[in-house]
């Protein structure tokens, strides 16, 4: 027999009223300690929708049965906000036990680290439950990296139903968050001729040829703090970080 549920906007209104109100709270004293932390939460949603849908999945620790997907390639390392996400439930715990889910609440944590850094806000439609299972594999294999030649990113976003203009409006989140050295590397010393030469000059500063690879840079030198559309006038004045991003124009 199947079964569907439908998500709803208003899923906690009756057993947890104050389920967002207080996931704003613990999402916003986060991003006052630590801007970046916005980045941080809207890329964790993403890289847990990306795989599996949005169920959590990623949150789920290494056992003898999981093989998690914090420690695929595309997450080891730079996937980071998992204790926000773990505050918020222990607060929303606290009035509403066992009731929240934790795919919830990765999903208004994001739209909230959006609207709180000056980006869009939206509706959460509300309902999803837990995973009790990972896939460290798709993990691997589904989401996109930053060397990806167009036509594998292309493919990659459709296979999850999103259009090309979708992976071009969803690539605008770069507007913030920072990325490490060895990850631009390779642009940034090419001299090629989809580079703005004074905006390589710059960035070399803090991303020598060898060594310091973990050296972070804004992806966006004008704006790095505040979620706005200045990712894509970046990327039309050849001012893009990533080798990817330059693709989409």
């Amino acid at each position: 027999m199947q079964c569907h549920a439908q998500l709803s906007s208003t899923f906690y209104d009756r057993t947890c009223p104050n389920a967002l109100t207080t996931i704003r709270t613990t999402i916003r004293q986060a991003i006052s300690s630590e801007r970046r932390m916005a980045a941080s939460l809207i890329r964790l949603h993403f890289h847990d929708c990306f795989v599996q849908g949005c169920d959590a999945s990623l949150l789920l620790d290494e056992t003898p049965t999981i093989v998690s997907e914090k420690t695929a390639l595309p997450n080891l390392g730079s996937v980071r906000g998992f204790g926000i996400i773990e505050d918020a439930k222990r607060e929303v715990e606290k009035t509403c036990p066992g009731i929240v889910s934790c795919a919830d609440i990765l999903a208004v944590a994001a739209r909230d680290a959006s609207s709180l850094v000056g980006g869009p806000s939206w509706t959460v439609k509300l309902g999803r439950r837990d995973s009790t299972t990972a896939s460290h594999t798709l993990a691997e294999t589904d989401l996109p990296g930053p060397f990806d030649p167009l036509s594998r990113l292309i493919s990659g976003f459709a296979n999850k139903g999103l259009s090309t203009r979708d992976m071009v409006a969803l690539s605008g989140s770069h507007s913030i968050g920072q990325a490490q050295c060895f990850l631009f590397r390779d642009r940034i010393y090419s001299n090629g001729t989809d580079i703005d030469a004074g905006f390589a000059s710059t960035r070399r500063r803090q991303c020598p040829q060898e060594d310091q690879n973990g050296n972070l840079a804004p992806l966006d030198l004008v704006t790095p703090n505040q979620l706005d559309n200045n990712y894509f006038k970046n990327l039309r004045q050849r001012k893009g970080l990533l080798s990817n991003q330059i693709k989409f124009f």
